[in-house]
C-alpha cells in the first residue's frame, strides 16, 4: 500500500441498542482520522467503502505511515483511529498516557506473514525458522542462495522487506530472530508493500515478506515460501493463519480507538458496523476472517465499552 491518504465518503448508522448487529437508520455527519499500519489500511478503506452504500454524510480518511508512525500520531491526539499489525509497545503506552490519550483496541482481522520470492526462483519452495534467521538476522553473512542451504544454486540473495515503522517488521524479527527490531540492515526497505512486490517479482534472488492479502493480490507475479517451525513445511492460507498451524507467523490485526473519539456517534458506529461485518470486510480485501470465537470476543467487548462511554 502506497503511502498516500485514501478518503472515502462513508455513511453510517446511529448504533444505540441496534450498535452490535450493525443496524439502525439515523443520518450521521462528521469526519474520522485513521493513520498506521499499511497492513491494516486495505481492511480499513474496505470497511469504508460498504459503508459507501449507507449515506454519505461521513468522511474517513485512511493514512499509511506503519504502526509505529501510525501511533505517534494516535498519542499526539491527531487521530481517531489507529491501524496496527501488533499490539501497543510499552512505549508508545507511555507517549499516550503523557499526551492524555486513552484508548480501546478491536481485534478485526488474522494474518500470516508471508515470505516471498519471484516466479524464477524454482529451488526456496520451504525455509526452515533456522534458515530465516540465519538470513534475516544481525550480522548475516548470506549473500547467496547457496549461503542459506547447500543444495540451493550460487545466486545472489537480494532482500526487501518494511521498514523499521512497520508492525510487520517487529513482528518477523521477535518471531524468526528472537527480539524485535533485530534485523540485518542491509536490504531494500519501504512502508509500500507495492515497492516491496515490484523488487522481489523483478529480482531472480529476491525474497521479501509482507501480510498474505499482498500476495493473494500478487500472486501471479510471485510465490509464496512454506515456513517449518518444526512440525513440517506449512504455507500461508485462510485455514492455516485461523488455526495457527502457520507458525511462528501467524497474527492478529487491531484498530485502536481513541476513547474521546469512540464517544461520537459516527465513530463509535462505524467501529460497531465493521465488527458486525468482519467477514464480509476480510472477503473484499482478502484478508483471513476473525474465528467464530473470535468475533464473539470482539462484540462482547464492544458493547462493553459502549456501556462505559455512555
Amino acid at each position: 500500500m502506497k503511502k498516500t491518504m485514501l478518503i472515502v465518503p462513508l455513511a453510517v448508522a446511529l448504533i444505540g441498542a441496534a450498535t452490535a448487529a450493525g443496524g439502525g437508520t439515523a443520518k450521521l455527519k462528521g469526519s474520522i482520522t485513521a493513520d498506521g499500519s499499511s497492513t491494516v489500511g486495505p481492511w480499513t478503506t474496505a470497511a469504508a467503502e460498504l459503508y459507501r452504500k449507507v449515506q454519505p454524510d461521513v468522511r474517513i480518511t485512511v493514512g499509511i505511515s506503519g504502526t509505529g508512525g501510525g501511533f505517534e500520531r494516535f498519542c499526539r491526539g491527531e487521530t481517531d483511529l489507529s491501524d496496527a499489525s501488533r499490539p501497543i509497545k510499552a512505549s508508545e503506552y507511555a507517549r499516550c498516557r503523557e499526551h492524555g490519550v486513552k484508548w480501546v483496541a478491536f481485534t478485526i482481522a488474522n494474518d500470516g506473514i508471508t515470505l516471498v520470492t519471484s516466479k524464477q526462483n524454482t529451488w526456496a519452495q520451504c525455509l526452515t525458522t533456522a534458515e530465516l534467521k540465519k538470513i534475516w538476522d544481525t550480522g548475516s553473512k548470506a549473500d547467496s542462495w547457496k549461503d542459506v542451504r547447500s543444495s540451493f544454486p550460487d545466486v545472489p540473495l537480494k532482500l526487501f522487506g518494511p521498514g523499521t515503522d512497520s508492525g510487520t517488521f517487529d513482528f518477523f524479527t521477535e518471531a524468526i530472530n528472537g527480539q524485535q527490531r533485530r534485523s540485518r540492515s542491509d536490504y531494500t526497505a519501504s512502508e509500500d508493500d507495492n515497492i516491496l512486490v515490484q523488487g522481489v517479482s523483478g529480482t531472480r534472488g529476491g525474497l521479501g515478506y509482507f501480510g498474505l492479502s499482498y500476495f493473494e493480490e500478487n500472486r501471479s507475479r510471485l510465490n509464496d515460501v512454506a515456513v517449518d517451525s518444526g512440525g513440517g513445511c506449512v504455507k500461508p492460507s485462510r485455514a492455516t493463519v485461523q488455526s495457527r498451524q502457520y507458525k511462528p507467523l501467524s497474527r492478529a490485526l487491531y484498530i485502536y480507538a481513541k476513547r474521546d473519539s469512540f464517544r461520537r456517534a459516527e465513530v463509535r458506529s462505524f467501529i460497531g458496523f465493521a465488527l458486525n461485518n468482519q467477514a464480509r470486510v476480510a472477503r473484499n480485501a482478502d484478508f483471513v476472517a476473525l474465528t467464530t470465537a473470535q468475533a464473539k470476543r470482539a462484540r462482547f467487548h464492544y458493547n462493553t465499552v459502549l456501556r462505559q462511554v455512555r
